[in-house]
């Protein structure tokens, strides 16, 4: 197994002092400084703070009890985490909203076969001999977010991984969906476009798997023995429409505080992200006899999984039974936020999050995130006691109901409305540690600006987080995938945006520059009960050095966006990767026969910003007395990219660069409303949304000129 083979070395390896890496970026040439000698003496300090040891109490502390967003457990974690901001020097603030969630009173699956032999009843209770954490009675059963209520029966299909390809080839192999439960692995896709997609052809419910061939046996050692999912691990998840929009399902665009009459929210089963049919999350322990019972075709080998039998279609073999009882209510959830008053630019934010609501425990998701920003807070503090202060203010968040559908942050952000207008960043993290092998996505105006922090920040392997980042080792988290064209020339790649996390607001709503950090490794426990303290000190890091290394580099990210003279933003990089953007969506058009499609205005706004860029690139190198206008024109560009109207369908969504895969979810699109236009052939939509990506081409250009 990958990660135990690190832990020794890891175990005999001192981690590098903070201040000896600091000192080597000192001389360097840094974007956004004209002399960078105090801010890396500032950052060497920070860089000793961040501890190890603490990081691992705080990560046993929050992962003591599950804590379900909206319970009194969530609460709690809620005013630990504002203990420690207010510790620490932090004007904090603990900020309530009233949203529509569910929670399970009656989860039931029962299938038989064609004889009317009982195959199975369940969902089964997760549990592994060793792994006491995951009998606590307080464990939540299997259930999905969002999930509808309801009582049915049907004929099952299998389909795949669901994906729109994979229901397109059930048709044409004419087994219609209608009536029928659906059963489907997880994996490819974000959960919710898969029930979403079921609900579209007609399906009754739908059944949810983890497939061994994905997350269990098949990648190696099962938990307790290794990392991967156990036979009764269940993935919980969250099946909202959130690629419709995130955020309480009844007030979008709206903030939903306690306050707002019941008069300005929507009814849950009128909203637009909510799915009308039951989904239920299973083991493959649970799925196994249905999916061995299943008569029909046989399944082709990219749809055979790997539990012992050859798979079938469906349907024919098979009847199941589905009770799903969700009690849908307003429920209050917390956000946790903590604030540091700029002394030069206070009105100007640096935004860093992470969520702190996890289906049931949650060590590493995301209760590793939450230890990490601890710990960067702990660093702030201790820069904050030696009379330090920020150029530019800080925001320090921790949200809650990230899990049901992006909801604590999508409430804040709809809350905070044009003051949003001037947070020059939103940092985020979600998964903080699975592993040792770091990753990062970001917008491409701050994909420099993280390699440069990943420069500056010690490995416990040795060397920096940038050079063991280049072994590329771990790859395969989903929520990084994109259709973004390859980048040639790239020591380490920085990923896209997409969705699943808390920057989707932030970026794709309210047009703030963003990224998102990781550092991962072999993960099969994923939203079970497994995901624990036991699993997170035996595989993902049992000496808590990667807490510290992310807590560095969490930390340093908004140290140096804060204190920076310029904004350092990077639109040449921006402008080069839209243009590669352009030319792969011409290349897709000619494939899908339509080459007619006329590019030349989107192109030409695309150089006008390249060209924008370029000069504003110039300014930033030498800024000729105060930055405030040239730091208006380089914060407003990323604005400038968003359109008034919103994607077609989707108007929630409103940037034109990057949005969530209406088919994939968790994965960016790239020139989201061309690039879909063109995967449905139609030309016509393809050409507005041309003509759209043109407009706020040139509004960034011209946005950006106005620095001069």
């Amino acid at each position: 197994m990958l990660i135990r083979k690190f832990h020794a070395l890891v175990a005999l390896m001192a981690v590098v002092p903070g201040h000896l890496l600091a000192q080597t970026t000192a001389a360097q040439s840094i974007l956004g400084y004209s002399d960078f000698s105090k801010q890396a003496a500032i950052e060497a300090k920070f860089l000793s703070v961040p501890s190890a040891k603490l990081a691992g109490e705080e990560l046993k502390t929050l992962t003591a009890v599950p804590h379900l967003a909206a319970t009194p457990e969530d609460r709690n974690t809620a005013d630990y985490v504002a203990q420690k901001f207010r510790a620490a020097g932090l004007d904090t603030e603990i900020v309530p909203y009233r949203v529509l969630l569910n929670q399970p009173k009656v989860v039931r699956v029962e299938a038989w076969d064609a004889t009317g032999r009982l195959l199975m009843s369940g969902p089964t209770r997760e549990h592994v001999d060793g792994d006491r954490y995951a009998d606590d009675p307080r464990v939540v059963m299997p259930f999905n977010g969002s999930s509808g209520s309801g009582d049915v029966s049907g004929d099952v299909v299998y389909a795949n991984y669901g994906r729109q390809e994979d229901f397109d080839q059930l048709a044409s192999r004419h087994i219609d969906l209608r009536g029928k439960i659906v059963i489907i692995r997880y994996g490819a896709i974000f959960r919710g476009v898969k029930v979403y997609l079921a609900e579209q052809r007609g399906a009754a419910g739908v059944l949810l798997y983890s497939d061994p061939q994905d997350d269990g046996y098949s990648k190696g050692d099962a938990w307790p023995i290794g990392p991967w999912r156990p036979e009764s691990g269940v993935q919980r998840g969250s099946v909202q429409y959130l690629f419709k929009y995130p955020g309480d399902p009844e007030t979008p665009g709206v903030a939903s505080t306690p306050e707002l009459p019941d008069s300005a929210r929507i009814p849950g089963d009128q909203s637009g992200n909510q799915p009308h049919i039951i989904s239920i999350p299973l083991s493959y322990h649970d799925a196994a006899p249905i999916l061995e019972a299943l008569k029909g075709p046989g399944a082709t080998q990219d749809w055979q999984g790997a539990l012992p039998f050859h798979y079938h279609l469906g349907p024919g073999g098979v009847r199941v039974h589905l009770v799903s009882q969700q009690d849908y209510q307003r429920r209050t959830i917390w956000d946790v936020i903590g604030r540091v008053k700029g002394s030069e630019h206070p009105d100007e934010w640096v935004i860093v999050g992470n969520h702190r609501d996890a289906w049931v425990f949650g060590a590493v998701d995301p209760s590793s995130g939450t230890a990490v920003m601890l710990e960067a807070v702990h660093g702030i503090g201790a820069l904050l006691r030696e009379g330090w202060r920020p150029k530019r203010s800080l925001v320090i968040c921790s949200w809650d109901a990230e899990e049901e559908g992006l909801i604590g942050s999508t409430e804040w952000v709809e809350q905070q409305g044009t003051a949003l207008d001037h947070a020059v960043a939103y940092f985020n993290t979600d998964v903080g540690v699975s592993g040792p092998d770091f990753s990062a996505a970001a917008v491409p105006s701050l994909k420099q600006f993280v390699r440069e922090i990943a420069q500056s920040v010690a490995s416990p392997l040795g060397s920096t987080v940038y050079e063991q980042w280049k072994l590329n080792r771990y790859k395969g988290d989903e929520h990084r995938a994109s259709n973004a064209p390859p980048v040639n020339g790239e020591d380490v790649h920085v990923n896209e945006l997409g969705s699943g996390s808390d920057f989707t607001p932030f970026l794709q709503h309210a047009g703030v520059p963003s990224t998102d950090i990781g550092s991962g490794g072999p993960y099969g426990v994923y939203h079970s009960a497994f995901d624990n303290f036991a699993w997170f000190t035996a595989n993902a890091d049992p000496h808590f050095v990667y807490l510290q290394e992310m807590a560095r580099v969490f930390g340093l990210e908004a140290l140096r966006m804060a204190d920076a003279d310029v904004l350092p933003y990077d639109y040449a990089t921006y402008a080069r990767e839209i243009t590669a953007y352009l030319a792969a969506a011409k290349r897709k058009a000619s494939d899908v026969n339509l080459g007619s499609l006329d590019f030349n205005s989107a192109e030409a706004a695309a150089a006008r910003f390249g060209q924008a860029a370029e000069r504003a690139r110039r300014l930033q190198s030498a800024p000729a007395g105060d930055s405030a206008q040239l730091d208006m024109a380089l914060r407003r560009t990323e604005s400038a990219l968003l359109s008034p109207a919103g994607l077609p369908n989707r108007p929630w969504y409103r940037h034109t660069i990057y949005a969530p895969g209406e088919v994939t979810g968790y994965s960016a699109v790239v020139l989201p409303g061309v690039n879909e236009a063109i995967s449905t052939k139609d030309a016509a939509r393809a050409g507005q949304q041309l003509a759209a990506l043109a407009q706020a081409l040139d509004r960034a250009a011209q946005t950006l000129d106005s620095a001069h």
